[in-house]
């Protein structure tokens, strides 16, 4: 019965199918979920409780469920544009903002689920939804790259300190696009293969992509390509801010094992229930193969507020800053940071402009510096 809840995400993706067929200012039904839910997750207090759920059937359905309903959306939405030749400007974007925010959430987290597993089926349903937001290679650097490099300067979804997230979004985008395609090419070259030779993901990715947009021409045209396009564009930049929230400032040293203590956990209800447990995040980190409802709230570290929250306020960057994530992280540096791990931190203060909070007679003896 524990599997229930999570088809919380399914449910805003239907009612968002609901208001394409219905037309008018109904199309903003997408989008509005997002006001809705931030609302409700932000006064709600954390779940910490573990799920007694079991692999198989029943916990699987509502990860596939939303990952389906995902690229469905875009057909939806170009059926829309066939049906309303003469929507208002308002219209399309109520459509636009709906694909993008739809295409970030469910689908980043039910895809990745499905991507982290094993299993061909879950791999290639997994990597392939991602059309959605025109990225089917971003799991090569997500976790070949970003599980490796964590909180390190390697990782460039970790946002360093004093970071914006209009600072960090493009330049995620560019560092995990080149990581994928690089990554991907090294391995090719590993094999005695040519860079860019025809068994590049790069080539697959692209066609899985044309087919998808294929589609969309055949039911709505160069319009609908175009609407589908926007949404995937606005998703594509909108998915980062999800690692901008979950890795903000902290620091490991590149040799050193990843830790719980690594991460930013996010235990609101809706947080957890329509993320599939990705914002639930520390175990994930030190067992990638754990099935999302496995995952166990981390009770010992800090934890932050909703993540719908961490985003609002993310837009206003003193106020991500000063009432979040500074305060969070002076806790972490004197709290849970290793001696090493101080220097780091104490460095991207100063290269930051941030003031220097760190506390000689802290305790870091203790588990914080256990997995």
């Amino acid at each position: 019965m524990s599997s229930i809840r999570y088809y919380v995400a399914a449910l805003v993706q239907l009612c968002t199918y609901v208001g394409f067929a219905l037309g008018g200012y109904w199309v903003w039904t997408g989008i509005a979920s997002l006001p809705a839910l931030a609302l409700l997750d932000s006064i709600l207090p954390d779940d910490l409780s573990a799920r007694r759920m079991k692999r198989g059937f029943a916990a699987d359905l509502p990860v596939w469920l939303a990952t389906f309903l995902a690229p469905g959306l875009y057909v939806a939405a170009a059926f829309w544009v066939v049906r309303a030749p003469d929507a208002t400007a308002g219209q399309y974007i109520g459509v636009i903002l709906s694909l993008g925010w739809l295409s970030v959430v469910p689908l980043v987290p039910s895809s990745h689920e499905l991507y982290h597993q094993r299993g061909k089926l879950r791999r290639f349903v997994g990597r392939y939804a991602q059309v959605c937001y025109l990225d089917c290679t971003r799991e090569i650097a997500h976790v070949v790259g970003h599980h490796i490099h964590v909180a390190t300067v390697k990782d460039g979804d970790t946002a360093p300190r004093g970071t914006s997230l209009y600072g960090f979004t493009v330049r995620a985008v560019l560092s995990s696009t080149i990581e994928a395609l690089t990554t991907e090419s090294d391995g090719l070259a590993a094999q005695g293969k040519g860079r860019w030779s025809i068994g590049h993901r790069l080539y697959k990715a692209l066609l899985a992509q044309a087919i998808f947009q294929a589609i969309l021409f055949a039911v709505g045209g160069w319009r609908a390509n175009a609407v589908a396009l926007a949404g995937m564009i606005v998703a594509r930049f909108w998915i980062e801010s999800f690692n901008y929230f979950q890795h903000y400032g902290l620091v490991r040293l590149e040799e050193g094992p990843i830790a719980r203590r690594h991460v930013w956990n996010h235990l609101r209800p809706l947080s957890r229930l329509i993320g599939f447990e990705i914002t639930n995040h520390a175990d994930h980190h030190t067992n990638s193969f754990a099935a999302y409802h496995e995952l166990v709230p981390d009770r010992q570290w800090i934890r932050m507020p909703s993540v719908f929250v961490c985003f609002f306020s993310a837009l206003i960057p003193p106020l991500w800053h000063n009432l979040i994530i500074k305060p969070a992280l002076r806790r972490w540096d004197n709290e849970l940071a290793s001696p090493e791990e101080r220097e780091l931190a104490r460095e991207q203060n100063r290269r930051a402009g941030w003031p220097d909070w760190f506390e000689p007679s802290a305790d870091r003896s203790g588990p914080a510096l256990t997995a």
